[in-house]
């Protein structure tokens, strides 16, 4: 992102920070209190002051605690700690929010070429996007669930229109389709090679774009289309993602991979007050590595106004269900073009990534790594045992992000070299059928984001959403992780679901544990922050199907209801 840095931001960086005003405790009871905190699972009420846990217990003794403090009564629905992102893009989840919604059923009517060409039209007739924007943008299109089983090229774009750039983000994020206009401004044409890590693909026989690019190739168009911003259509970008976290019971979101320009914005929207909820930014290694703020006040487990910096992210692969991530194994149906050994490609190659970890690593950063073929986790196994081997004297926690299809024998390796998991179960849902028929084949489908194979080697995991690749929708993520059924229904490795309270504490302790944050959240204790959420049912008793259709009701950060779903009580 790029930002129009004017003098509007000395308005904001002389706006003073929001801080709210000391208020009487408030009482919660009346319906099932689940603590996460294996000491007192259960409470019958709470008492928050001052935005801090101060009492758990039974209501007689919370009442005679703070005999003043004001009721409310849950009426039944249940109280839970508030949501810990594991993995997202909360920045990202902004700029979806200004773009055409492509995607398929259940979460939009992206499912046939025709259809993507048609909201592309409605789009462009009733556009959501801020003043000055040059560019069509639509995000989430999947190929796997176009009924062309394909994805679109120039020629399907070019007939919505040749005077704009257009742009489709497929929903994975690490590829888009573009117009022969979007090709023309970003300078791609035959003679151009595949940049470093990214695929031009070509049309059959010849070296003439299609309009689909992979990866860097992707990236790099994208930076190049994406239109300057000011900074108050900036900060309107990331109130729009940071609203759509708190609707789903996110009290702590993250945005992972960020880029300069973000990283420039965030602290600004910090200090003027924008952040109601915590967000904990992970630069882009490369990023990082040049940029003053990971020597600053920002940098640490200290929050200033809702905002720090919490180490650094690195990407090794691609998407499985794009057929980018790097694998040890040829995938079960190679794309069109491709060799019958094809089994993706690194983003680097292992002398860089070592390099760049042990840089990382020599800073004392905490490492998140987003590697979803098992070739990829190999490298990343293997770069975090060489920086360990150099600095001897530093203990970090690095982070595998997605892991899609992580090995058993990889699993003791992980836990050896103390490397935290974040798995993504969600793909069990919307790619798992993808997964099976396309991707890896029956076999090696069963296995994706094992989190039973975690458990069972006696480590912890946490379970993300990735969004904006799907929507920040907590619910979904547990109704994932617990079942693990695909769009049609399959059972996908059934030896791999965890129970209801096992994924609940990946979204909440665990969570709190991936960020080193478990002493003030991730469970209701006294003198834990009173980061909460209100739920239309109980999670731990709910039939397990029927876990997705939860609701959140509120979201309550450090005491205050961030968002309800109707009037607070």
């Amino acid at each position: 992102m790029r930002l129009n840095l004017t003098l509007s931001i000395l308005a904001v960086l002389a706006a003073p920070g929001v801080h709210a005003a000391p208020h009487a405790d408030t009482l919660y009871s009346g319906g099932p209190i689940i603590t996460m905190d294996d000491r007192q699972p259960n409470a019958e009420a709470i008492v928050v002051r001052e935005g801090r846990i101060a009492f758990v217990g039974t209501g007689k003794a919370a009442r005679a605690f703070s005999p003043d403090a004001r009721q409310v009564d849950l009426h039944g629905q249940t109280l839970t700690p508030g949501f810990i992102d594991a993995h997202g893009h909360v920045s990202g989840v902004g700029l979806q929010a200004l773009s055409a919604n492509l995607l398929p059923a259940p979460d939009g009517e992206g499912n046939s070429i025709p259809a993507l060409q048609k909201i592309m039209r409605d789009f462009r007739a009733h556009p959501s996007t801020p003043e000055g924007y040059k560019v069509l943008i639509g995000f989430g299109y999947d190929d796997s669930q176009l009924v062309e089983q394909r994805h679109p090229t120039r020629q399907d774009l070019d007939a919505i229109a040749t005077d704009i750039p257009i742009i489709l983000m497929h929903q994975s994020g690490h590829l888009g389709a573009y117009n022969s206009k979007a090709l023309e401004l970003a300078g791609i044409n035959a003679d151009t090679p595949n940049p470093p890590g990214g695929v031009i693909r070509r049309e059959p026989g010849s070296n003439i774009p299609d309009g689909v690019l992979e990866e860097s190739a992707h990236n790099l168009a994208l930076a190049k289309l994406m239109p300057a911003m000011t900074l108050e259509q900036s900060l309107a970008m990331l109130e729009a993602g940071q609203a759509l976290y708190m609707k789903y019971g996110y009290t702590t979101a993250q945005d992972g991979k960020t880029d300069a320009g973000t990283l420039q914005l965030l602290p600004l929207a910090a200090k003027a007050g924008k952040l109601k909820i915590d967000v904990v930014a992970y630069p882009d290694i490369e990023v990082a590595l040049h940029n003053p703020a990971m020597q600053g006040p920002l940098y640490g487990l200290n929050y200033t106004d809702h905002f720090r910096i919490g180490g650094v992210k690195i990407s090794l692969d691609g998407s499985p269900q794009g057929k980018t991530a790097w694998l040890s194994k040829p995938y079960y149906k190679v794309p069109e073009g491709e060799k019958p050994d094809y089994a993706g490609y690194p983003a680097f190659p292992d002398a860089k990534v070592n390099d760049l970890i042990s840089q990382a690593w020599g800073h004392g950063w905490q490492v998140l790594a987003h590697a979803n073929g098992d070739a990829a986790i190999d490298q990343l196994i293997h770069a975090v045992a060489a920086a360990e081997a150099a600095h001897p004297d530093k203990h970090l926690m690095p982070v595998l992000i997605h892991g899609q299809t992580l090995r058993r024998d990889q699993v003791a390796e992980i836990r050896k070299l103390g490397i935290f998991p974040s798995l993504f179960p969600m793909h069990t849902y919307y790619w798992g059928d993808w997964h099976r028929e396309s991707v890896l084949g029956p076999e090696r489908a069963e296995n994706i984001s094992p989190t039973r194979w975690v458990l069972d080697a006696g480590m912890k995991f946490t379970s993300h959403h990735d969004a904006p690749v799907v929507f920040p929708d907590s619910m979904r993520v547990l109704d994932a992780t617990v079942n693990r059924v695909t769009r049609s229904g399959y059972v996908l490795g059934p030896d791999q679901r965890v129970t209801p309270e096992q994924a609940m504490k990946s979204i909440t302790l665990w969570a709190a544990e991936q960020y080193s944050e478990q002493a003030s959240k991730g469970s209701i204790e006294v003198g834990k922050r009173a980061d909460l959420v209100v739920l239309s049912d109980n999670p731990l008793t709910i039939a397990r199907p029927q876990l997705h259709t939860i609701k959140v009701l509120q979201t309550i950060k450090d005491g205050e209801v961030v968002y309800s779903a109707k009037p607070s009580p």
